[in-house]
C-alpha cells in the first residue's frame, strides 16, 4: 500500500511540475488597413495596402507555431487573421472584445502561443487584461505596425511592444 501511495505522489508531482512549467506566449496585433471611403460604414473591408499587410502578418508569424487564431467579427480583423490562420491550417476563433481574456479564454489558451487580431482600443486592453495592470494605452489610429507580445510562465509575465515595419 506504501509502494502505491508512493507512486501516486511521484505521479502526481510530476504532473503538476509539468502543467507549471508550460508557457503561454499572445501575440496581439491591430487589423491593417481598412477601406475609409465611406465614413458611415461601421464594418468596413480591407483596402489594398490592408490586404497586403494581411499576407505580409502571415509571413511575418510563417516561422512561429501557432495553436490558435483569434479576431473579433468585423471583416477587417477576419481579413487580417485570414491570411495567418490559412498558413496555418487553423480555424478562425472569433472573441467578444467586450469579454478580454476571461475564464474561458484563459483555460482555451493556457500552454498556447496565440494570435488576437483586434482593434486600436481593444488591442491594448486586451493586453492589459492578460497582464492584469494599465500599462498600455490606446493606439493611433494609423498603427497597423504594432505587435503587442505577452509571455506567461509560472513564474513571471512579460511584455513589449514590437514594431514591425512590413
Amino acid at each position: 500500500m506504501k509502494k502505491y501511495f508512493f507512486l501516486f505522489i511521484l505521479a502526481f508531482s510530476i504532473i503538476t511540475s509539468c502543467n507549471s512549467d508550460k508557457t503561454t506566449t499572445y501575440y496581439l496585433i491591430r487589423h491593417a488597413e481598412k477601406n475609409r471611403t465611406d465614413k458611415s460604414n461601421r464594418n468596413p473591408n480591407l483596402n489594398k495596402k490592408g490586404l497586403e499587410r494581411a499576407k505580409k502578418w502571415a509571413d511575418y508569424f510563417k516561422n512561429i507555431d501557432l495553436d490558435a487564431v483569434y479576431a473579433t467579427n468585423y471583416k477587417r480583423t477576419q481579413q487580417t487573421a485570414k491570411p495567418t490562420a490559412e498558413l496555418k491550417n487553423l480555424e478562425i476563433l472569433s472573441y467578444n472584445p467586450s469579454k478580454l481574456f476571461d475564464s474561458v479564454f484563459k483555460i482555451n489558451t493556457k500552454g498556447k502561443t496565440v494570435l488576437i487580431v483586434g482593434h486600436s482600443n481593444t488591442t491594448p486592453d486586451f493586453a492589459n487584461a492578460i497582464l492584469g495592470e494599465k500599462k498600455y494605452t490606446f493606439m493611433k489610429d494609423n498603427d497597423n505596425s504594432s505587435l503587442y507580445k505577452v509571455t506567461l510562465t509560472a513564474t513571471k509575465v512579460k511584455s513589449e511592444i514590437i514594431k514591425v515595419e512590413l
